[in-house]
């Protein structure tokens, strides 16, 4: 069955429910939209449907920054009110408040 509906929306913060990162949300694919070679990447086991949103974040974890794909099944919102370092928050999004960015950064 075909998901269509978003469960997360633009700017939220998010963090990953098994790899030990997190990130704010930059845009969705309703449906998987990278390449096979991405796809085919993830182990067998652990890889998710196609038929699902993808979301792409500004992503950090202890060590880096840089811009993750993720499937809906593998995130989860981060509780933690913390706002997302990545450098390129501020360029994209406002003000962090309730685990959301609103969505008037230096670009919109």
């Amino acid at each position: 069955m075909l998901k269509t509906q978003a469960k997360f929306t633009l700017g939220e913060v998010v963090r990953h429910r098994i790899h030990p990162f997190r990130g704010v949300i930059f845009d969705i694919d309703p449906v998987f939209d990278n390449t096979d070679e991405w796809y085919n990447s993830i182990p067998a086991e652990s890889r998710p449907s196609k038929d699902q949103p993808f979301y792409h974040l500004l992503a950090e974890n202890e060590t880096s920054y840089y811009v993750a794909y993720v499937s809906e099944q593998n995130l989860v919102r981060d509780e933690t009110g913390e706002p997302v370092d990545h450098p390129e928050v501020g360029e994209m999004f406002g003000h962090l408040s309730d685990g959301k960015y609103d969505l008037g950064g230096r670009l919109h």
